[in-house]
């Protein structure tokens, strides 16, 4: 039996997407929390809290893309085709939100507000059209052949707007329980209030887009609801609501690094939630890792770079965090 060079690259790309979002959503996160912290200096301690791992965080992102490019052509170049304009409005945010982390800093009093708004607003583009562009997909892509058969706004409808706004509210979430691990005294405080309401607001958001999903999507609606696969997925919902419970009640435990965890477990469960719903196709509703493959030799010579790369992109990684453990304080700063 010869090994499945195409579930290897799923697995890949898979793990790749979700250390992306785990990693780069808490510092979107923290943009998007900057109107509720009007201080200067405490908007200082929450860009330094995030700004020696940020650029590292979105090699994740390079991953995906690479080992989609690498593995599964045939689908890099049909859900590119389809989903251009959010992935370039996504793409200019991160422009947006990175410029202002380096300028932000060496930018006088009168500038600095400037570059505030220029970090807010490219952290809610991103994350709003990554969680588009997400809902895009999972609502399926019209493909005839093997070429995007679609407009150019096929992606602009109301369940994908409305994942948009779920993504930026995970984010947000992911943001402020960072900030309960990194931080201290009052901002810490003001983000243990902020936590309580953002959980409440992700569970709804989880709950409507699982009736939704389903609601639109029948082959999603007999993928979950079908035996046995009813059975095997039902602790997916458990695990959610376990998960928003322990979260919410170390919020009132004088909490530290549980709230993040606790956050991490829902977004994790949300995105192996979705990958479930289109499994076993990469290109929704009807192309499977299999069709979009490349040639077995390709997908051969490619993996064993990758392979090799991944340890040492976890090695710096998990240095990076390491070095920079701790809470920020007032005064102290990366730059």
């Amino acid at each position: 039996m010869g090994v499945d060079l195409s579930l290897i690259w799923a697995v890949i790309i898979f793990f790749g997407v979700m250390m992306y979002v785990m990693m780069d959503g808490f510092d979107l996160g923290i943009g998007m929390l900057y109107p509720f912290v009007p201080d200067r200096h405490d908007r200082d301690v929450m860009m330094n809290t995030v700004a020696p791992v940020w650029d590292g965080n979105e090699t994740w992102l390079v991953l995906g893309g690479a080992g989609l490019l690498a593995a599964f052509p045939l689908a890099y170049a049909v859900v590119l085709s389809a989903l251009y304009l959010p992935l370039i409005f996504m793409l200019l945010g991160l422009i947006f939100r990175g410029v202002a982390f380096e300028f932000r800093f060496k930018a006088n009093d009168r500038e600095r507000p400037i570059w505030d708004k220029a970090f807010i607003g490219g952290s809610l583009t991103a994350a709003f059209f990554q969680g588009v562009a997400l809902g895009a997909y999972i609502n399926g892509i019209k493909v005839s052949g093997n070429a995007f058969a679609g407009g150019p706004l096929d992606w602009l409808h109301p369940f994908a707007l409305f994942c948009g706004v779920g993504v930026a509210v995970a984010y947000t979430l992911l943001g402020s329980t960072w900030l309960i691990m990194k931080t201290e005294g009052e901002l810490q405080q003001r983000m243990i209030r902020l936590t309580g309401t953002l959980s409440w607001l992700l569970l709804a958001a989880i709950v409507a887009i699982s009736i939704w999903t389903p609601l639109s999507q029948p082959r999603i609606a007999q993928r979950w609801f079908s035996f046995p696969n009813l059975l095997w997925f039902s602790p997916v919902p458990l695990l959610v609501a376990l998960s928003m419970f322990l979260l919410l009640r170390s919020l009132r435990r004088a909490p530290n690094v549980a709230p993040f965890l606790y956050t991490l477990a829902l977004v994790f469960l949300g995105y192996t939630g979705l990958a479930i719903s289109v499994w076993p196709n990469i290109v929704p509703p009807g192309i499977s890792i299999w069709e979009a493959a490349a040639p077995p030799q390709s997908q051969g010579f490619t993996l064993v770079g990758t392979l090799f790369i991944i340890p040492f992109i976890l090695l710096y990684t998990i240095w990076a965090y390491y070095v920079f453990r701790g809470k920020a304080k007032h005064g102290e700063g990366y730059h």
